[in-house]
């Protein structure tokens, strides 16, 4: 025979109640028989010299309840790691289409400058293709009409800005020391050849070839001028 403690033990099974109650009967001096005294006395007193068996049965219900509890706690841990991990994955989501939508539209923003610069490197050939009277010499004011004709208002005077440092409007401008020539003061001056033979004495086709120049290398006028002002050359 051994000794156990049972005051307040949690007994799952009726059986096992009923058992150790009858023990705690006869421990007590309680008439046999009476189940209800057995089950007031085992829920609340200290059973000593109960049979080994009867300790199984006690031991075994509070198993089982742990058992549960323990089965209870897990299925909530996992309960609410699911529903983190799908928060997380509806974020992740989110933010991924966001990002796409972001991408696109900057895409498309791209793109139109792109067209739109196209478009006026357009209307500059067109323009730069007009006929424009040819005389023995120009006028300041001559020649800047002729540029307002041949490029987008709105990029006339970033390219005035340059052709006012690079030469002051002189469309016979010579650098002694580089030999850059004309009114954007192409070096050498003899590259503006693929804009007219009359580069030499022709405005019109010096800013012509300028003009390319600038649409070709920087987008337009006012992207050479923006270049030109950080490093005072284009």
């Amino acid at each position: 025979m051994s000794r156990i403690s049972v005051r307040g033990f949690a007994v799952a099974s009726a059986t096992a109640v009923t058992t150790v109650g009858a023990v705690v009967g006869v421990a007590s001096g309680a008439q046999p028989g009476s189940v209800a005294n057995t089950e007031a006395t085992a829920a609340d007193a200290t059973i000593a010299d109960i049979p080994a068996g009867q300790q199984a049965q006690v031991e075994t219900a509070s198993l089982v309840q742990q058992a549960d509890d323990q089965s209870t706690q897990a299925d909530a841990a996992a309960l609410k790691s699911a529903q983190e991990d799908a928060r997380k994955a509806a974020a992740e989501s989110a933010q991924a289409k966001k990002d796409a939508a972001e991408k696109q539209l900057k895409a498309e923003k791209e793109a139109k400058e792109r067209e739109k610069l196209q478009t006026q490197a357009s209307r500059s050939e067109d323009r730069g293709s007009l006929d424009i009277q040819v005389k023995a010499s120009y006028t300041i004011a001559e020649t800047q009409a002729m540029a307002r004709q041949m490029m987008p208002a709105d990029q006339f005077q970033c390219f005035s800005n340059i052709v006012d440092h690079e030469s002051g409007w002189n469309y016979r401008a010579t650098n002694a020391g580089s030999g850059a020539y004309g009114l954007v003061q192409a070096l050498p001056g003899s590259k503006m050849a693929s804009a007219g033979s009359d580069w030499q004495t022709n405005p019109a086709t010096q800013i012509k070839w300028g003009l390319g120049y600038m649409n070709d290398r920087y987008g337009s006028p006012c992207g050479a001028w923006s270049f030109w002002q950080a490093n005072s050359w284009y």
